[in-house]
């Protein structure tokens, strides 16, 4: 599509005292890094804004017009500017709060160890590793306990045999991993670790691999949109591999 040197937008947002708008505020900046002189019309009210759309014969806002052209939303400016969309599809899947939980757990992991003894071992530095990644996927399942329960138990075989499980499920993964950070109460920590962990790695191979059902994982919460796969086994063996290797260093 061809630009013209003069490069003025008029721009329709939604701006009250209860809500402003963020895709509205993604556009005009947008807008601003592409050089354009943005003409900001902001709707106050809720009937402003219903008589912009019915004049208009648009659903949402914000709006762009460039050259008398309306180019549409936020998703539809990207595009027009060369750009992918970006505004989220609830359907689908993706990995990337798996990948931000491990990427995070494990920084913590190395900044920790190197806190206390300045130097780095792999051992005790994936001991942290595995331990803070269960913490914080466990805060992640508790955030909404009766969301990540309906997502489980389709898949869980504990589960769906006994639905209240799912609600146990979180605050063990929790506790086990903070006992494993401290040390302390290895011979609670490690065989809760290994029983969830297990039951998990179970449920999930026979989910995916057996059953060959696709399904979305609750690892990261209820109403995710991480596939249930490979990587949620992993995450299952990650736990069961700790909780044997705490057992052996007990005995």
């Amino acid at each position: 599509m061809t630009h013209h040197n003069n490069k003025k937008a008029v721009f329709y947002r939604m701006v009250t005292d209860n809500h402003i708008c963020p895709f509205g505020l993604k556009s005009l900046a947008l807008l601003k890094r592409k050089g354009f002189d943005v003409e900001d019309h902001k709707l106050r009210t809720r009937e402003e804004t219903d008589a912009f759309k019915k004049q208009h014969d648009v659903k949402t806002t914000p709006q762009t017009f460039i050259h008398g052209e309306r180019i549409g939303g936020y998703d539809d400016l990207r595009v027009y500017f060369g750009k992918s969309r970006q505004q989220t599809d609830n359907d689908k899947t993706t990995y990337q709060p798996v990948i931000a939980v491990f990427a995070t757990t494990l920084l913590l992991a190395l900044a920790s160890f190197w806190a206390d003894y300045g130097r780095l071992e792999i051992i005790p530095v994936t001991e942290l590793f595995i331990a803070f990644s269960m913490c914080v996927l466990a805060v992640l399942k508790l955030r909404d306990l009766f969301a990540f329960s309906n997502q489980f138990i389709t898949y869980d075989l504990l589960g769906m045999r006994y639905p209240r499980y799912a609600y146990v499920y979180p605050f063990v993964e929790m506790l086990a991993g903070v006992m494993m950070i401290g040390g302390v109460m290895t011979y609670l920590a490690a065989p809760a670790a290994l029983f969830i962990g297990t039951v998990g790695a179970i449920s999930v191979f026979k989910a995916v691999y057996i059953d060959k059902r696709e399904l979305k994982c609750a690892c990261v919460g209820g109403n995710s949109n991480v596939p249930l796969g490979f990587i949620s086994l992993t995450e299952n063996l990650m736990m069961v591999g700790m909780a044997i290797w705490m057992i052996t260093k007990m005995i």
